[in-house]
């Protein structure tokens, strides 16, 4: 088995029900009491779902959540009849380099809702399964943020990174001098191309549901690739 997969992990069940005896909030009680696999779980029999969130810059401190994209999924269907995308209203206005960036724009959120008016529909597609994303730093801190501002509680709750994935896969990914001058191309590993690497096709970058969808895809190309449907959760989910 590769390497990616020999790191301690924390043990995410256990984390759960200690948190539905220390929450504050009824609704994330709720979440917190789903059933969620254990480490030992074999990846083939794991509830996943995809997750993208757009945001109006990269600081969950000062900027928002403005469309949130996920799909149910697991390592042998992806279930796109269960994909669900959401504009969310921010409370400050959008930043003319992240509408450049997304293509989201004023008059798109402006009848859209607030985060706090999607949240426990938010929680009830996340709750049970294990989310897959690419690049969790984004993903983690802004939700962990927004669910802060609505509930004064943050949320942490159990992820596989792909990103995370292709940086331990290839950890050597800047060639060296001598590779540079013969043209040799640093390695990438944002989500467009690392699916390329695995034969997958383009789709429209920064659309959340779109993102969802291709890191679904990733992950599924991924475990084929690199691992086993009988590898543990435990060995892969953060």
């Amino acid at each position: 088995m590769n390497d990616v997969t020999r790191q301690p992990r924390l043990d995410w069940p256990q984390y759960m029900q200690a948190m539905v005896e220390a929450t504050q909030q009824p609704l994330l009680a709720r979440f917190y009491q789903a059933d969620w696999p254990g480490p030992d779980t074999p990846l083939r029999d794991v509830e996943f779902v995809a997750l993208d969130i757009e945001t109006t810059g990269l600081d969950a401190r000062h900027h928002a959540i403005v469309s949130i994209g996920l799909i149910p999924f697991t390592l042998a269907r992806i279930r796109s009849d269960q994909a669900w995308q959401q504009l969310v209203r921010p409370q400050s206005d959008l930043l003319a380099e992240s509408v450049v960036f997304h293509h989201i724009t004023h008059s798109d959120i402006r009848r859209a809702p607030r985060f706090a008016e999607i949240l426990e529909d938010l929680l009830e597609r996340l709750s049970g399964r294990i989310a897959v994303v690419h690049y969790r730093n984004i993903e983690r801190a802004f939700i962990d943020q927004a669910v802060q501002q609505v509930l004064g509680e943050g949320l942490m709750f159990p992820m596989i990174d792909t990103m995370q994935i292709e940086a331990q896969l290839y950890p050597r990914r800047q060639p060296g001098w001598l590779k540079r001058l013969l043209g040799k191309q640093p390695i990438s590993i944002r989500l467009a191309d690392s699916r390329t690497r695995y034969g997958l096709p383009l789709y429209q970058a920064h659309h959340a549901l779109t993102d969802a969808l291709g890191t679904a895809e990733l992950l599924q190309a991924q475990v084929a690739t690199h691992f086993s449907a009988e590898c543990r959760l435990g060995d892969v989910c953060c």
